[in-house]
């Protein structure tokens, strides 16, 4: 499957036309909040959908929203079911993200991203802005979330938040992309630089406390280690973000460690669908194709030290229960078959 994301002699920039349209307790966009009326459509594989899986399970909420699961590779239509029955979503009943999108939409033209959400009644897709997704299930879904579920948007953080996760988002999360897509040895070099800048700036914020924004985990944590926990299997390499590897990086590294050890966060990672995504959907970076068997996953799940930082990873709140059984990721594309 062939993608083709390089604009030769120019940086970067991704399309940022999103579905805006909101899910909310007031409806005012007309989709209100209504436990069972929609449905997440993730990849596993996709760094932006990884931050809604994570959220939704922090929060609780896989009885009020089902998820559905795309394979983790596409073409340059769109994302498929093929991990399913008969290759159809089972509650959709569609091969492909783009009929919910030109369900309500005919003609449509912009990205057909994931994390999408569709409501089911109608089959049509609702909003694919990722950002506020995640802001929205926090904020607006309150009523349907676990007994013990943690704050991660607290009103008295959000403009720090806001903040961090604006720089966070330029720089990290968009800045891989940056270096990985760029049209020019010139565009390269200042992407490459921006990012680990920030890296740095990141690592030094991290030293001495556990947490981006205050005691527990907030989004901006969310927000950070989806790209983190990438970084080794692919974005050192495939994306040329080479200065260092995040083991390399002893802060960053424990950091990300340490939440990919906090229910809610590595149990959502799969190291394979990550893997074949990139390495197989971005053929004009690697156009044999070839997924590279590496890196070890083992230290992973390695002792990170960070608890003597104090902080409370869900404050007064407790952890999440064990994914369902038919969320799990599969034990061997995780490090615990490392």
């Amino acid at each position: 499957m062939a993608g083709t994301y390089v604009n030769p002699g120019e940086d970067y920039n991704r399309d940022q036309r999103y579905i805006t349209t909101r899910i909310t307790q007031d409806g005012r966009d007309g989709y209100p909040v209504e436990s069972g009326r929609y449905r997440l459509i993730v990849s596993r594989a996709c760094p932006w959908a990884n931050r809604a899986i994570i959220v939704r399970r922090l929060l609780g909420l896989e009885d009020a929203i089902s998820m559905g699961v795309a394979g983790p590779t596409h073409d340059e239509r769109s994302w498929t079911f093929d991990l399913d029955p008969g290759a159809r979503d089972p509650v959709l009943g569609i091969e492909r993200l783009q009929e919910a999108y030109v369900k309500r939409f005919p003609g449509y033209d912009r990205g057909v991203t994931v994390p999408a959400m569709v409501d089911v009644a109608t089959g049509e897709v609702v909003t694919n802005d990722f950002a506020q997704i995640t802001l929205d299930l926090s904020t607006q879904w309150r009523a349907h979330h676990r007994p013990g579920a943690p704050n991660l948007y607290p009103q008295r953080l959000r403009e720090e938040i806001d903040a961090v996760n604006a720089l966070v988002f330029a720089d990290v999360n968009n800045g891989v992309y940056r270096c990985g897509f760029a049209g020019s040895q010139e565009a390269y070099d200042r992407a490459y630089h921006r990012l680990f800048d920030r890296l740095d700036w990141l690592s030094q914020r991290l030293e001495r406390q556990r947490y981006l924004v205050g005691n527990t985990i907030t989004e901006a944590d969310v927000r950070l280690f989806t790209t983190l926990a990438r970084f080794d299997a692919v974005y050192h390499g495939h994306f040329k973000c080479n200065r260092n590897k995040l083991t390399e990086l002893p802060v960053l590294w424990a950091y990300a460690r340490d939440l990919f050890q906090t229910p809610g966060f590595g149990d959502t990672i799969d190291f394979d669908h990550i893997k074949r995504h990139y390495y197989c959907v971005h053929r004009d970076i690697n156009p044999t194709g070839i997924v590279p068997d590496g890196p070890d996953l083992s230290g992973w799940v390695t002792p990170h030290g960070r608890e003597q930082l104090g902080g409370q990873p869900f404050g007064d709140g407790t952890p999440p229960a064990p994914p369902k059984p038919e969320e799990t990721v599969p034990v061997e594309h995780t490090p615990l078959a490392a």
